[in-house]
């Protein structure tokens, strides 16, 4: 389960520090926000009026670096006070897809194929940011050394290292 907290106002040219603002719910032509659409989701989902809203969770591990953490289902919004200002707060939780990936293993680690921010960090300086097979740069992916389907953790950063698109692929989850 993932506490998100929203977007803040675009950063524009002259205007206030978005982090002194409120989290907008519309635009100032009256559309709704990111944070509007997130809300109306959840609120339909409580009311059972629908089922939860899918989402994409990205990691920005540093400038122009995002890692993809898994997809989760939008289940609660609500808007609270940070002391300064009011920013909305959406309840995400893994979705039933990724759960069920990991159905052999016991309810206490459902959450250990993401890898903690902590690791991905300690991976990428550890890996100089590029492929540890052939010192690619785009387009890299956080591989698990012993694959998570064979009883790989992601919570050792000597289990993971980086491997470009084309090596993570070649290797899929065979144990080299």
């Amino acid at each position: 389960m993932i506490i998100y907290e929203g977007h803040d106002v675009p950063r524009r040219q002259g205007q206030q520090d978005p982090k002194t603002l409120d989290q907008p719910r519309t635009t100032p032509a009256g559309t709704l926000t990111q944070n509007g659409l997130f809300e109306q989701g959840a609120l339909r989902f409580k009311a059972g009026a629908s089922g939860p809203e899918s989402v994409a969770v990205y990691e920005k591990i540093r400038d122009g670096i995002w890692a993809f953490n898994g997809m989760f289902n939008l289940t609660d919004a609500w808007v609270e006070s940070d002391g300064s200002r009011k920013v909305f707060k959406f309840r995400l939780e893994i979705a039933l897809e990724a759960k069920s990936l990991q159905s052999h293993r016991p309810a206490t680690l459902d959450h250990s194929r993401v890898i903690p921010s902590a690791i991905k960090l300690e991976v990428w300086t550890r890996d100089r940011g590029c492929c540890v097979l052939c010192g690619e740069k785009d387009n890299l992916h956080f591989d698990h050394d012993l694959p998570y389907s064979k009883g790989g953790t992601s919570l050792n950063a000597r289990n993971i290292r980086l491997l470009c698109a084309r090596h993570n692929l070649m290797k899929s989850d065979k144990i080299q």
